[in-house]
């Protein structure tokens, strides 16, 4: 095994270890991938800990979602084919993070978007963020149901489930996970202070025309 994927192991690891300590994953709740090639993909297995990993509890899979290595004891996760479908869709994409951030989830449990534009730094990084329909976890009603949301978007909250983010790189992907979640938490305790103000259309804009710039 090349040095780069161990590597990469060892970085899921650390990106779950993270996830797991900022509470936005539960028990065994949650899955990361890698893209590591057209047809090769790293992955968290089912049944564990995020929290508690080491690099030989990674499987890889092909871009079916169909298992090309794993210790024993250890399987791909079934919502696999939530992120095959997100590699699929998006050539670009070298990482997909999934989780149950908590005011992230709260909002995808009301079916409220994040689209309110409160915090320039949001707007940049993240755009607006959807709430996919909802979808049996395991099965292809998610992958159907977040298909919409790929071209235009790199996050999205999964109703009554939680949120998914994905990027070029896992730590970038990882990053709008965290950006999603501080955004939520943000709207969240400004409507407990009264309506939060919105920047304006005309700022809007502008810093939409920042993020075409910047490739965003």
């Amino acid at each position: 095994m090349a040095r780069n994927e161990y590597e990469i192991k060892e970085q899921i690891c650390d990106i779950g270890r993270r996830m797991y300590n900022r509470k936005m994953v539960a028990a065994n709740d949650g899955n990361i991938s890698v893209k590591l090639s057209d047809n090769e993909f790293l992955c968290t297995p089912t049944g564990v800990s995020k929290g508690f990993m080491t690099p030989e509890y990674i499987c890889k899979v092909d871009a079916k979602g169909n298992l090309l290595e794993a210790n024993e004891g250890f399987r791909p996760s079934s919502e696999m084919k939530m992120h095959m479908r997100v590699y699929e869709k998006r050539p670009d994409v070298g990482a997909v993070v999934h989780a149950h951030p908590v005011f992230a989830t709260s909002f995808a449990i009301a079916g409220i978007p994040l689209s309110q534009p409160i915090m320039a730094e949001a707007v940049l990084s993240l755009g607006s963020v959807p709430v996919a329909p909802y979808g049996t976890p395991s099965t292809m009603e998610i992958p159907d149901a977040v298909e919409p949301y790929l071209e235009h978007y790199n996050a999205v909250l999964l109703e009554h489930h939680g949120a998914l983010t994905w990027s070029g790189d896992l730590l970038a992907a990882y990053m709008k996970m965290e950006s999603v979640e501080f955004y939520a938490e943000l709207l969240y305790r400004a409507r407990q202070l009264g309506s939060p103000r919105e920047i304006s259309p005309e700022n809007v804009r502008k810093l939409y025309e920042v993020r075409k710039k910047m490739g965003w």
